[in-house]
């Protein structure tokens, strides 16, 4: 079965809009369960390394923990004003780093494994036939 091709930009936008419901949602439904958000961060992952196009398929590394920042400041734990929300995230990115690394390294391994595809299939398009 087909599934979407984003673009580049088409990526930066699911993953942050996704990311930032999520992290509403947790908040909202879990009480901002940092493991929650975390185990629900790893399919968003999957999904944005798989349905980048092939074109584009090295900005979906790099956006994902970008977008886990952001739906981070949802669930993050705020003190007051400016400052206390900042050390609050900064606090939950340190404590929430394996959810993030984790996530990463599966769009990462997703997305080398499609482009690997894509070059054995050029490759073989390219060789004369015996």
């Amino acid at each position: 079965m087909p599934g979407p091709r984003l673009t580049g930009l088409g990526t930066v936008v699911f993953c942050l809009a996704v990311m930032g419901a999520l992290g509403w949602l947790d908040r909202m439904l879990f009480g901002a369960s940092l493991t929650v958000y975390g185990v629900l961060f790893l399919p968003v992952c999957a999904l944005t390394g798989l349905w980048v196009r092939p074109g584009d398929v090295l900005t979906a590394p790099i956006v994902v923990p970008i977008a886990f920042a952001l739906g981070l400041t949802a669930v993050a734990e705020a003190g007051e004003g400016a400052s206390g929300r900042l050390a609050g995230l900064v606090t939950a990115l340190a404590t929430e780093a394996g959810w993030l690394y984790l996530g990463t390294l599966l769009t990462a391994l997703v997305v080398l494994a499609r482009r690997a595809r894509l070059i054995r299939r050029r490759a073989a398009r390219s060789r004369p036939p015996r």
